[in-house]
């Protein structure tokens, strides 16, 4: 039985650029659905059958930042690749924070952007799903909801890219996990820069808040100097 193609959703409004990106997709062999508004490409993203959407940042009416905050809200698990013509770092910060899963920055060759395409799609493929809930210091948490119930009883939601670091730490629970590694394995990109540590420590801060973990005591998240991150060992 044939395999059909992976069906990407392009949200360009540059024609040009938007015809060089289908084109580029179609002769590696994906299904393309082009849009040129934001406002339809955020509808057919939320809507049509996808496996990856490669998303223009700088869209009229509706940004593609807020495009990508609907279908994290909506599609937690669908992979999204931004593209920008701002190459600066706090822009590749904002997207990493945001959820994305990668980034393109114009001008790109189609050779670039495939590769990027091709490994977005085998991370997701084999992103871990193994792990369903924990307890730990009188934490509940629930993946498959992308809950946490604190000591307090009040409960609160991940974003997706939340889920995907804590899930990390609590597969290799014990160990300490270098930015490096953070960066790689979980966000899919090459280590190295101020942009991904600082992507990654925001990340922690906000997983710390979310799991009432106070900074100067954690009991959840540690801290291992010099090297990066740990989840504390006696997560069950």
């Amino acid at each position: 039985m044939t395999t059909p193609p992976k069906t990407v959703l392009v949200v360009e409004d540059d024609a040009a650029i938007r015809r060089g990106i289908v084109d580029a997709l179609k002769f590696a062999g994906y299904a393309v659905i082009a849009c040129g508004c934001g406002q339809e490409g955020q509808d057919t993203a939320l809507q049509a059958q996808l496996d990856l959407v490669v998303l223009d940042v700088m869209l009229p009416k509706v940004s593609g930042t807020s495009i990508l905050a609907a279908i994290r809200r909506a599609r937690p698990s669908l992979p999204v690749i931004l593209v920008t013509a701002r190459g600066a770092e706090q822009d590749r910060v904002h997207g990493l924070q945001a959820g994305a899963d990668d980034y393109v920055v114009k001008p790109f060759s189609s050779k670039e952007l495939l590769a990027r395409v091709q490994a977005v799609l085998r991370r997701s493929a084999e992103r871990p799903s193994d792990v369903g809930r924990i307890s730990i210091a009188g934490r509940a948490i629930d993946f498959d909801r992308r809950e946490i119930e604190r000591p307090d009883r009040s409960r609160v939601l991940l974003s997706a890219k939340e889920a995907e670091l804590l899930r990390y730490l609590v597969q290799n629970r014990g160990r300490a996990i270098a930015r490096a590694e953070l960066l790689e394995r979980v966000w899919g990109l090459p280590a190295g820069g101020d942009a991904g540590t600082r992507a990654i420590d925001m990340h922690i801060v906000n997983l710390r808040d979310k799991l009432a973990d106070p900074p100067e005591r954690p009991a959840v998240v540690l801290t291992v100097r010099g090297k990066g991150y740990m989840l504390a060992a006696e997560a069950s």
